[in-house]
């Protein structure tokens, strides 16, 4: 069933619902902005991936640290350990918010799909 299926107080019950439900493609992007800590992916309700995102950053934030540390000492094994901790995490969060740049759309798209597929569903139930 589709929304062209619904009663007019069924689609003025759905249009409220969804309208309070919906993510904005605008806002995921300015989210983007705080992409090394998988705001964007919190905001779009992929939790796994967010967490992910979140623990690499918070491995190179303090690998980021020892470096400078690491540096300032010229402890040379501590600033190649230091470096490798800092550089793929770093590394893979770069990539990953370079790709997301470009996924966030179809990501907002799907998220707003299955909120009215559900809201759907709801209606549906609660006519019988």
């Amino acid at each position: 069933m589709n929304r062209q299926d619904l009663t007019l107080n069924e689609l003025m019950v759905f249009n409220s619902e969804m309208r309070s439900s919906e993510k904005s493609a605008a806002i995921a992007y300015l989210m983007l902005l705080g992409g090394h800590l998988g705001v964007h992916r919190f905001y779009l309700k992929r939790k796994k991936t967010a967490i992910f995102q979140l623990v690499l950053f918070l491995i190179a934030t303090p690998a980021y640290i020892l470096l400078s540390i690491a540096s300032a000492a010229e402890q040379k094994a501590l600033l190649i350990i230091s470096t490798i901790l800092f550089a793929l995490p770093a590394a893979a969060l770069f990539i990953w918010v370079i790709v997301d740049l470009f996924l966030i759309s179809r990501m907002v798209k799907a998220y707003n799909k299955e909120v009215e597929r559900d809201l759907i569903e709801q209606i549906i139930r609660y006519r019988q």
